[in-house]
């Protein structure tokens, strides 16, 4: 290509670029103006009027990423201005625009999540963002993770986390902890198969030593958990029927409640007290 051809290209897109920026700042003078509203008088009243993502697209003759581009730039100035009263109201708006011009840009997702939940406090709304995100780009793992993420930490939605870890885990691309914290929140969610599984995996598989010991740690830890279920399950039924706790675990066996009492991974009995039918492991799993 010729350098006239190029200076003419390159002319050319600078002119959209600017046409564009003035096409979006155009809609909301428009709606000023009939309003009779000042700008200095209304902070952030250049959301008044949100033209649709279609229309948009439409004024974007072909530059969609361009537009999404823009918008964005705006939308990080617009939401970093605390002055603008009720500024949060049109965030799902705003970056859906974003999304429709260009489904495939996941900066914005993040960002508009990231607003949700730490600045507007609305994990919900977050999780909204970040589902438009993960149907628009199914195999990117970062979604599902960063919703994982937020259900564990903001909403101690274990269940939630654990359904979020479980499909960014199986993701072309996705980090060896995505899979740890699925069998973590499995086990805070007590599906302790799941963790079971899942933790015998990661330990199965794992070339660093450090993680094969943390894996080891919480399959005793979740073991640990089954275990007890079924002895405290046992010594309540002995207790129904003989109206005290059993003296100790082995009456479980000779009452036919147990056909035997397991013991913790690394072979030691459990800890139980006969006044309260308390059972425990005999050691702290990270302490092993």
């Amino acid at each position: 290509m010729s350098r006239k051809r190029r200076g003419e290209k390159g002319l050319s897109t600078l002119f959209l670029i600017l046409l564009l920026a003035v096409t979006a700042g155009g809609f909301a003078g428009l709606k000023l103006k009939l309003d009779g509203i000042g700008r200095a008088k209304a902070p952030g009243s250049s959301i008044l009027y949100i033209p649709s993502g279609k229309a948009l697209r439409m004024a974007s003759f072909g530059y969609e990423s361009v537009m999404a581009d823009l918008i964005y730039l705006w939308a990080i100035q617009y939401y970093s201005d605390t002055a603008v009263p009720f500024r949060y109201q049109n965030l799902d708006h705003i970056f859906g625009i974003i999304s429709e011009l260009d489904p495939r840009y996941e900066d914005p997702y993040l960002t508009g999540a990231l607003i949700a939940i730490y600045e507007a406090r609305q994990p919900d709304l977050a999780f909204k963002i970040l589902d438009r995100a993960m149907r628009k780009n199914p195999k990117a793992w970062i979604f599902p993770f960063e919703a994982g993420h937020y259900a564990q930490v903001f909403k101690k939605d274990f269940s939630l986390a654990q359904n979020y870890y479980g499909r960014a885990m199986n993701l072309p691309g996705a980090p060896a902890i995505a899979r740890r914290l699925y069998a973590n929140a499995a086990f805070r969610s007590q599906e302790l198969d799941a963790a079971w599984k899942t933790w015998l995996d990661v330990y199965q598989t794992a070339a660093d030593e450090r993680i094969k010991k943390i894996a080891s740690n919480h399959l005793y830890q979740v073991k640990a958990a089954m275990d007890t279920a079924r002895i405290t399950a046992a010594a309540r039924k002995y207790r129904d029927r003989y109206r005290r706790w059993p003296m100790n675990l082995g009456q479980l066996v000779r009452a036919g409640f147990m056909a035997s009492i397991p013991k913790d991974m690394d072979g030691q009995d459990y800890l139980y007290d006969p006044r309260t039918g308390e059972v425990n492991p005999a050691t702290i799993p990270w302490k092993r």
